[in-house]
């Protein structure tokens, strides 16, 4: 098959066999590029579609940036089944296999250290929301009267407010004590920023967005300690997603340029 290259990860080289069904970004089954000591997950994608100026116009389509992140995940978690990938920037392209080499090459020093690092550990990730409604509901713990006057009214707000200040209060104080807690246990950790409510489709209002870089031999006893968290402050929601690639770790080194 003709086209472009598509490179999801490079990774050492590694025994275990992927997924026979395995298809990858534009239905192409991923394959193997071993140089150097290392090794590019790549596949064949139609020049017509990741071109520069195809890409320009593709990267403001929303429906195909999803159809092709779901591809590109895909490879990468079956990667991360029998190996420990270092996952590449979406739509990392180049024009045939020596372009790949090239930057394997030039990248190799890079590479070979990042990958020392993540090697046998996995990225886990943890979010906190203050629950949909919860900061009004704490405004409202105890009924109270109609506002006789004006004056009642403006005490009921006050109480509401710092009612809901306290609650915004206690979810960080919670969040900062989880996360201090899991760093000690990961190897490594990063904060991102809050998620926007409106984008992510997630309820309520997230306190605490971070990725933590697990061992895999440790990565039940990470589980289990945010599991035991999950009932302790009411109106809080913790939310626990992994085990992935470690793309928050990569770093910038690693996150591919296409040529």
């Amino acid at each position: 098959m003709t086209g472009l290259r598509y490179v999801y990860a490079v990774c050492r080289p590694f025994g275990a066999a992927l997924q026979s069904q395995l298809t990858g970004v534009a239905g192409d089954p991923p394959r193997l590029l071993p140089h150097g000591g290392l090794v590019a997950v790549v596949s064949h994608v139609p020049e017509a579609d990741f071109n520069e100026e195809a890409l320009r116009a593709h990267l403001e389509d929303l429906d195909w940036l999803a159809g092709t992140a779901r591809a590109h995940q895909q490879v990468i978690d079956a990667l991360t089944v029998v190996t420990t990938p270092l996952p590449l920037r979406l739509a990392t392209v180049f024009r045939d296999d020596s372009g790949v080499r090239t930057m394997m090459e030039e990248r190799e020093e890079s590479f070979r250290r990042i990958l020392d690092r993540l090697e046998g550990r996995v990225e886990w990730g943890v979010k906190i929301y203050v629950e949909s409604g919860a900061d009004q509901a704490a405004g409202r713990a105890e009924p109270a009267p109609k506002p006789a006057t004006g004056r009642d009214y403006l005490r009921q707000r006050r109480r509401q407010t710092r009612a809901s200040d306290d609650l915004w209060s206690r979810a960080e104080e919670f969040a900062n004590r989880l996360h201090e807690t899991l760093s000690r246990r990961a190897d490594d950790a990063r904060l991102h920023p809050p998620q926007n409510p409106g984008l992510s489709g997630a309820a309520g209002r997230n306190v605490l967005n971070a990725a933590y870089l697990v061992r895999r031999d440790v990565s039940e006893e990470f589980v289990e300690m945010v599991d035991r968290t999950k009932d302790d402050a009411p109106g809080i929601r913790v939310e626990l997603t992994g085990p992935w690639a470690a793309y928050s770790f990569a770093g910038e080194e690693g996150t591919g340029e296409g040529a």
